[in-house]
């Protein structure tokens, strides 16, 4: 039986994480000088409370420990699990790959290369080939033959007056892939860009805060109404994915299946 874990940075949703049976190690928070774990303690709509009449919270991110980590695992073996698939942003390999030296079964540590929703995307690929019988290495290459070929799109600024960017991220960096006037046309962008990215694709919509939840709801809707996507899942930009600009406000992810 193969385990799978990530920590709260991938922004897994419920829906994946119950799906997958997926152990989330959760990342320390210090929010304005205090300390929660994200997924726990403090999650998307907390910490949108905190952004109130302009007020951003002094953030910082301590990412979790090597004993976190060998917790999890250890939960993965008491489930009977007897190798285990762990998938997290660079940063936190390092303690990561400390537990996985301790762990009484084999852990293959997958560098996602991305943050946020990006690395649920190589989890969800490789959990879906365990799914459908493939053996530990071959979800494993999977996973990582996914990572350069993640896409995504956003938008920060929902006024419906004045030019609207829809944005893509690459190499690090933003750029602009079309300038759109009001969120219908954001939105059918935004939709557009995923459902070109492949013949079968699958889909994260996500949100930051749930006052965005009908344009979340509209991109989700206009996102798999394509025959060409297989799934849409939801999910939210949790404080971990902050930036300290608000942004993005509503974006997708997106894969070839």
């Amino acid at each position: 039986m193969i385990g799978i874990c990530t920590d709260s940075s991938a922004q897994l949703p419920p829906e994946l994480a119950e799906r997958y049976e997926v152990e989330i190690v959760p990342i320390t928070l210090i929010v304005d000088g205090h300390e929660y774990l994200e997924g726990i303690d403090l999650d998307a709509d907390g910490f949108c409370a905190m952004c109130v009449d302009g007020h951003r919270p002094a953030l910082s991110i301590s990412q979790p420990s090597p004993g976190q980590f060998a917790l999890a695992y250890e939960a993965l073996v008491e489930r009977g699990c007897t190798q285990i698939l762990s998938i997290h942003a660079p940063s936190a390999l390092s303690a990561a790959l400390l537990a996985a030296h301790t762990a009484s079964v084999p852990v293959r540590l997958i560098d996602s290369g991305t943050t946020a929703f990006g690395a649920t995307c190589l989890l969800w690929a490789g959990a879906e080939a365990i799914a459908s019988g493939a053996s530990f290495d071959e979800s494993v290459a999977v996973a990582e033959a996914l990572s350069p070929d993640i896409g995504n799109v956003f938008i920060g600024d929902l006024s419906d007056t004045g030019d609207i960017e829809v944005l893509t991220t690459r190499d690090g960096h933003d750029e602009v892939i079309e300038h759109v006037q009001s969120v219908v046309d954001a939105v059918n962008a935004m939709a557009r860009y995923v459902v070109g990215w492949g013949p079968r694709v699958n889909v994260g919509v996500g949100i930051r805060d749930l006052i965005d939840a009908p344009i979340g709801d509209a991109l989700a809707q206009a996102a798999g109404e394509a025959a060409n996507v297989v799934e849409v899942v939801r999910f939210r930009f949790g404080p971990s994915a902050d930036n300290g600009t608000a942004r993005p406000t509503v974006g997708c992810f997106v894969f070839r299946v």
